[in-house]
């Protein structure tokens, strides 16, 4: 199956290993994560010290 969400566009391949793409979280309805610098999601919530 991630050969087929690849080529659709909803995961992508990165050093860090898969990741959901924007058009992944379109299409579910879901919110983007915000990221903490480009290309890299947070390990911690806003509520982080």
């Amino acid at each position: 199956i991630e050969p087929y969400l690849i080529q659709r566009g909803f995961v992508q391949r990165t050093p860090r290993g898969r990741v959901l793409t924007r058009h992944a979280y379109r299409h579910m309805q879901l919110p983007e994560p915000k990221r903490e610098t480009p290309g890299q999601f947070g390990f911690f919530g806003d509520d982080a010290p």
